[in-house]
């Protein structure tokens, strides 16, 4: 009997998998389709032109924008930092880049929303201070946005700040 490649348990594994994409993922997706199909093109209409779902495109579009921005910039900077400067607390710092990555995302939120509600230690000073609510917030959407989006700009730059010639990045700072 000729020996299978196949590791043992795979079958079973991926299975066992199948299933629970199927009833996590797919059900409810079809399900979905299935009750949309029903519409027709004016309720679709309908539905697109109600203010609060305009309004809903807009926070969650504007929000991601404004992340994305921000993430950019200060992702390049971190990045920039840490690919070309020793300093002390640098493992620290490049650590502490990952942490998004370490926390599942509902505990990420529940964290920041701990954090910067006007009870929370960084709420509180924002709003005795400044007068800034973040918490429950399309302020807060975009801070949570970012501390998701950060690490992704920082690892994405990073290899490519390497691999870059400082020979070339003298010459541009000579030229201007």
């Amino acid at each position: 009997m000729p020996q299978s490649n196949i590791m043992p348990g795979f079958r079973p594994a991926i299975g066992l998998t199948l299933v629970y994409l199927a009833l996590i993922v797919l059900i409810p997706l079809s399900a979905m389709l299935l009750k949309s199909m029903q519409l027709s093109l004016d309720e679709y209409w309908a539905i697109l032109s109600n203010r609060r779902v305009q309004d809903s495109f807009s926070v969650s579009f504007g929000a991601a924008l404004i992340a994305a921005a921000v993430a950019a910039v200060f992702g390049f900077i971190i990045a920039w930092t840490l690919v070309r400067y020793t300093f002390p607390g640098k493992r620290l710092v490049d650590a502490l880049i990952d942490l998004p990555f370490a926390l599942p995302t509902a505990v990420a939120g529940i964290v920041l929303a701990t954090i910067y509600e006007p009870q929370g230690w960084i709420g509180k000073l924002l709003m005795d201070n400044f007068g800034v609510q973040i918490a429950y917030t399309p302020k807060g959407i975009v801070v949570a946005l970012i501390f998701i989006g950060l690490p992704f700009v920082v690892r994405t730059i990073e290899p490519v700040l390497q691999e870059l010639d400082t020979a070339t990045e003298e010459a541009a700072a000579s030229l201007g």
